[in-house]
């Protein structure tokens, strides 16, 4: 049995799709349906089952995929020791967020680089669902995430620091010379959002929620600059994290509202999976962050 169909066993659970997991892979979706067609033969089973166009994996299948999660964290582990043993080399993957890669990172990464100049870093940029999911399963080796504190029994978790998020706006915004303003203040405001699964967005809506204040968002942006694009041009307010528009506010391009809520608090946390083998690099990282 070849380890690429554990991988391809993997992603189809996960997209519950051949179709999906052939576009993950970059495999053609014949290739796919041909490699659990191989497993499903190697163990004498079905490992899912075809319900219209979903994949629904077996109770075979779901063990399997335990197995498979363990193995392919080892054989990824392996590669790591014998390329950094070996070759004082070997990749350190890192999960994070925009903002947290643009503003937060780049000063511990050349610390780092400056430690360690053979190792590279691969950073993938995601949401934190996608984040805490993939250092779950091992094709990152950690995440750095922004949430309230983060609890999961096969997870680390370290709490850097509490990240401060602002209320942005067009620099003559009428808020500005406001007292302090409430959510209440902002019922008739229009929000410019982060993509969904952002833990500061959904922060937001559901004190909005709690507060029994409606909420209005006219875009919703994935990108961090084109929401501060956005905001410049009057087009909204929005929630950041501070870091991410300390130099607009300092230039004047922006301003910061004089708003603060209790619910509304958010840490900076590294997370990475107890079973985790840390390497000399990794550990080197982690003393960074913390």
């Amino acid at each position: 049995m070849e380890t690429a169909y554990l991988e391809t066993f993997r992603e189809v659970a996960k997209f519950q799709s051949f179709t999906r997991a052939a576009e993950s892979l970059g495999y053609a979706q014949s290739s796919v349906t041909a490699q659990i067609q191989k497993l499903e033969k190697e163990y004498g089973t079905p490992l899912f089952d075809r319900i219209g166009r979903k994949m629904k994996l077996t109770l075979a299948g779901t063990e399997l995929l335990k197995y498979a999660d363990h193995i392919l964290t080892l054989l990824s582990e392996s590669k790591d020791v014998i390329s950094q043993s070996s070759y004082g080399g070997g990749v350190v993957t890192i999960a994070t967020i925009e903002s947290l890669a643009a503003f937060y990172l780049p000063p511990m990464l050349q610390a780092f680089g400056q430690h360690y100049p053979q190792v590279k870093i691969g950073l993938h940029p995601g949401v934190e669902s996608t984040i805490i999911e993939s250092v779950l399963d091992g094709r990152n080796d950690i995440g750095i995430i922004l949430d309230q504190p983060y609890t999961d029994p096969d997870l680390h978790t370290v709490i850097l620091r509490q990240e401060e998020l602002v209320l942005i706006a067009k620099a003559d915004h009428p808020f500005v010379s406001f007292p302090p303003i409430t959510i209440q203040d902002l019922e008739h405001e229009t929000f410019i959002v982060t993509e969904l699964g952002c833990t500061y967005r959904s922060l937001l809506e559901k004190t909005f929620r709690k507060e029994g204040v409606h909420f209005r968002s006219s875009f919703e942006l994935s990108s961090l600059e084109a929401i501060k694009q956005c905001v410049s041009y009057g087009l909204g307010i929005a929630l950041v994290p501070r870091i991410a528009v300390e130099a607009e506010t300092a230039e004047g391009k922006l301003a910061v509202l004089p708003f603060n809520h209790p619910d509304i608090r958010i840490y900076t946390q590294v997370i990475y999976h107890r079973r985790k083998w840390l390497s000399p690099p990794l550990k080197h990282l982690l003393e960074l962050f913390s």
